[in-house]
């Protein structure tokens, strides 16, 4: 019984400490609010606390930051070097391009995947990852599937860098 006391009495305890903090009370100074409804709102909108039509449609200060995908060289240049192969998977927000298994006709029983993953916006080698699968099928369709390391690999790295300075170079240009 002593035990479940200590118990409830600690956990009560910590409620408090972690609740206690959550809640800020700052009461506004009636001197300071103006006491007009819309002098009121247009002082909460300049100090970002409130919604102006303005705000929503031009993007509040203080939002994110949202880049289109057009607008990003190096997601651009990794659609255009790649656009041989379908895609299975393409996720802008995520940063994470994933191919359908492909393979070239040569050799029926081999295809490659290859996945892209974009770790910045930064036109840097270290801002790809870029991972190449191979899968190997037998005539009973037993399959194999590994990582491989190959020149593959180092010419899209290679590749889409390139094309992403291009395509970079171009919009200053425009601008």
């Amino acid at each position: 019984m002593r035990s479940k006391n200590k118990i409830l009495i600690t956990i009560l305890t910590l409620s408090l400490f972690l609740f206690s903090n959550c809640i800020k009370w700052d009461p506004a100074d009636a001197r300071k609010t103006p006491t007009n409804s819309k002098e009121r709102a247009k002082k909460n909108v300049e100090e970002g606390r409130g919604v102006s039509i303005n705000s929503v449609l031009k993007g509040r200060k203080g939002s994110g930051n949202y880049e289109f995908s057009t607008s990003n060289p190096m997601w651009r240049a990794t659609l255009d070097t790649l656009d041989f192969i379908p895609f299975s998977t393409v996720d802008y927000s995520g940063g994470l391009v994933i191919t359908d298994w492909y393979s070239d006709g040569a050799n029926r029983n081999e295809s490659l995947k290859i996945t892209v993953r974009f770790l910045s916006n930064e036109i840097q080698s270290n801002s790809l990852k870029i991972s190449v699968y191979q899968r190997i099928c037998s005539k009973q369709n037993n399959c194999s599937t590994k990582i491989i390391d190959s020149k593959i690999k180092k010419e899209l790295v290679r590749t889409i860098l390139t094309s992403a300075a291009i395509l970079e170079k171009e919009s200053k240009k425009k601008k």
